[in-house]
């Protein structure tokens, strides 16, 4: 009850405003139009007291489609490529994950990360010889050159990385 006369209110004041009377009007403001790009990803200043982030779209990070897009972004790529074999049912899948992108990402685009789900790819993960999940293969020039099954820590997943990169 206490919540509906509060609405009540709320709709009745801002109904009852002018429009150049309004609590936001710098939501109007050119601010909005013109976002500003900052080396941490997007920012949007509303005012002076209150900024919004957002991320970049991650282009070091890609899902796998099937057969043929696997083929040609990972076995083609000229760029080392770190493939996370995954399961949307698995717990430490969400664990490892965003803790391997936001490794990857530090990288710098000089290594990029295949996710492949294994419920929708099966045939991968059996050529990949993927018996449990999380598993990540590292691969360069088509090859797989290393491999881990399992969570590992920043420090684990940063040497594994650096090796793969050379």
């Amino acid at each position: 009850m206490a919540q509906r006369l509060l609405l009540r209110r709320f709709l009745a004041s801002v109904i009852s405003r002018k429009p150049s009377q309004g609590r936001w009007p710098h939501l109007t403001s050119r601010a909005l139009q013109t976002p500003q790009c900052s080396p941490g990803g997007l920012t949007v200043t509303l005012n002076p007291a209150r900024t919004i982030y957002t991320t970049r779209i991650s282009l070091t990070t890609f899902n796998i489609q099937d057969g043929p897009d696997f083929q040609d972004r990972v076995v083609n790529s000229e760029t080392p490529v770190v493939v996370d074999f995954h399961a949307q049912w698995c717990g430490p899948c969400k664990i490892l994950g965003p803790r391997l992108e936001k490794m990857v990402a530090k990288q710098h685009g000089k290594v990029v990360m295949a996710k492949v789900d294994i419920d929708d790819h099966t045939d991968l993960a059996i050529e990949y010889e993927v018996s449990a999940v999380p598993t990540v293969l590292a691969m360069k020039n088509g090859d797989v050159v290393d491999k881990f099954v399992g969570i590992k820590d920043e420090d684990q997943l940063e040497a594994f990385l650096k090796k793969l990169i050379g």
